[in-house]
């Protein structure tokens, strides 16, 4: 199961073999080494799973780990605190703050990527079947089929990867921003607006006569799959 993982670490080498073995894994990796830059990038590129160290510059893993876990947007997305603090206690204070999981330095990749796995199956089970329903909405991954209701859509692939991005995590309200980054790319430059263009395409193609509409705008926020 790939998936979009965000390392916050602030020691490189360690950092660096991290983002190493995910992406060979088949994984997408974005990294910061500070805690302000961390959450703020966090909050932007809403990755899949977080690897977060205990102690960083600036903001605390800790700290952010807390922030992210108050706040509804974000506190659904698994946390790994990584830390070189192994005693009871501090395990207990990771969990109490609301990490998923807690591995300490120096730690075993092949046992990380273990509980990475199980985090994200717990996490996102619709992210790792081929036919994902939410619904009336059927979304074919192999096929690159769409149905509501049984009846076939037929969608652009822009309108597509949307769909399917806002599939695996309906309700959730995504901003333009965070569209951009997840569907279009990091790397891509493209207009905010242009968002709002594919959004009103795939509203109009999905809004089948006598169906409720199932793209949701919420204003000043963004945009989620619901009704």
């Amino acid at each position: 199961m790939s998936a979009h993982i965000f390392i916050a670490e602030d020691e490189a080498p360690i950092s660096t073999l991290l983002k190493y073995n995910l992406e060979k894994e088949g994984h997408k990796v974005s990294s910061s080494e500070n805690g302000e830059d961390s959450l703020k990038s966090i909050k932007q590129k809403m990755p899949d799973l977080i690897l977060l160290d205990w102690m960083l510059p600036d903001l605390s893993g800790v700290e952010i780990c807390k922030q992210l876990k108050r706040d509804k947007k974000y506190n659904d997305i698994p946390i790994i605190m990584l830390t070189a603090k192994g005693e009871e206690e501090d395990k207990l204070k990771a969990f109490e703050t609301g990490a998923d999981d807690y591995v300490t330095k120096p730690f075993s990749q092949k046992e990380l990527n273990a509980r990475i796995k199980s985090l994200l199956r717990r996490a996102k089970p619709l992210s790792s079947t081929d036919v994902v329903e939410f619904k009336d909405l059927k979304i074919d991954r192999l096929a690159k089929r769409v149905y509501r209701n049984d009846k076939e859509i037929i969608l652009g692939p822009t309108e597509f990867k949307l769909l399917d991005f806002f599939i695996k995590n309906p309700k959730r309200v995504y901003s333009r921003e965070q569209l951009l980054n997840n569907v279009w790319g990091e790397n891509i430059y493209v207009e905010s607006r242009t968002v709002d263009v594919h959004i009103r395409r795939l509203r109009k193609v999905l809004n089948v006569s006598g169906l409720e509409s199932l793209i949701r705008t919420v204003r000043s926020a963004g945009y989620s799959l619901d009704n």
